[in-house]
């Protein structure tokens, strides 16, 4: 058994479901502090993180991680139990194996490789590892960069470990994230009869144009990086249940996924104008969950793309697909940030699993990448 796969295989064992860590980041401290990495914990109400870090020079070279997971659901729909990693067909079953113990297992080997072979290598090496990523992530990694930057100790290249491939290893490396910018919208109406509308003022027929003209909006064209920032209702919400009642209001969510092309200013001031216009009484409430971010060339992605090709001998592609990831928290604070890890197609689902082999690939990928920036 690799010591990747073996490592993997006890983090998985922990039920660390978000934010409980159950031990997961003492497991890490004790296998990396041998190796010259100082720890320091940094718990913020139920949260533990830890920021590990060997060397006191730049550039620092931070690997960023999570060590929760989100529930399994139903235990009986598993084929075997999610927190007992077990090993079918030449792929390692368990909650956890791909979104990220897995990753965070291959950086740390990778580290105590790397640190083995040379030890004199250039600047530093850290950890960034929470367990609220999977949560609010109000009180993980965004909390731990607060703390580094007030001190102005600065990360110059981050790799995080978020299941970014799509069908094989490395072929898709993820150098940036659209923006995320959520809104709750109540349109104030008057309750009354049905029979009787004159009397009442109806919010679902009052948002009605505005819904028309907001979901086809065209908000922007997108970029050489980033697709056209797309809108999307999540619920709608009105009404008493009678059949005779005009409701008094009419409550809605929608979400914003956004481009660098646009502001979340931009986005507030438009729609906000589209009320407005339809002359609609309304209350609304913003939710800006991550600004987009971008590494589009430097140290960071070349060391990367070379990695991957040098230990699969695929040449892989640069997105920014997908949801938002930590990655949001660190790239503002001036650091090259990517996302590289294992094939996402399982992550979050019953029977979440990877290829026993893909840890072994990763693993050697993230220790080609140290050898290409700290040598």
């Amino acid at each position: 058994m690799s010591q990747t796969l073996e490592l993997t295989k006890e983090l998985i064992a922990r039920p660390s479901v978000t934010p409980d860590d159950k031990g997961c980041q003492a497991l890490l401290s004790a296998r990396l502090e041998p190796f010259g990495f100082k720890t320091e914990n940094m718990r913020f109400e139920e949260v533990d993180n830890i920021w590990l870090r060997r060397g006191t020079e730049s550039p620092v070279f931070c690997f960023a991680g999570h060590t929760d997971v989100v529930p399994t659901g139903g235990v009986t729909k598993w084929d075997s139990d999610p927190f007992t990693p077990t090993i079918r067909d030449g792929m390692l079953y368990g909650r956890g194996t791909a979104d990220m113990k897995g990753s965070v297992a291959a950086m740390t080997i990778a580290c105590e490789r790397f640190v083995k072979d040379y030890p004199n290598h250039k600047g530093s090496i850290a950890f960034l590892i929470t367990s609220d990523e999977e949560g609010p992530a109000t009180d993980g990694t965004v909390k731990v960069i607060e703390t580094l930057e007030a001190r102005d100790e600065k990360i110059d290249w981050c790799l995080v470990g978020e299941p970014s491939s799509t069908n094989t290893i490395g072929d898709i490396i993820k150098n940036g994230r659209r923006g995320s910018l959520g809104c709750e919208l109540k349109i104030i109406g008057k309750q009354g009869h049905v029979a009787y509308p004159q009397l009442a003022k109806n919010p679902i027929h009052l948002a009605a144009p505005f819904i028309a003209e907001i979901t086809t909006e065209e908000w922007d064209q997108g970029n050489d990086f980033f697709p056209p920032t797309s809108f999307q209702i999540s619920n709608i919400n009105s009404g008493t249940g009678a059949t005779n009642v005009i409701p008094a209001d009419l409550d809605m969510v929608f979400n914003f996924r956004f481009s660098t092309e646009l502001t979340e200013k931009d986005i507030q001031q438009r729609v906000e104008a589209m009320l407005d216009k339809h002359d609609l009484n309304y209350e609304i409430s913003w939710n800006l969950s991550g600004l987009p971010f971008l590494t589009a060339e430097g140290n960071l992605v070349s060391a990367a793309v070379s990695a991957i090709k040098k230990v699969t001998g695929t040449e892989a592609e640069l997105s920014t697909s997908g949801g938002t990831s930590d990655g949001r928290f660190i790239a503002p604070t001036g650091a090259q940030v990517l996302e590289l890890g294992p094939i996402n197609a399982t992550i979050h689902q019953i029977n979440e699993c990877v290829k026993v082999d893909d840890l072994d690939t990763l693993e050697e990928i993230y220790y080609q990448m140290l050898k290409n920036l700290l040598l």
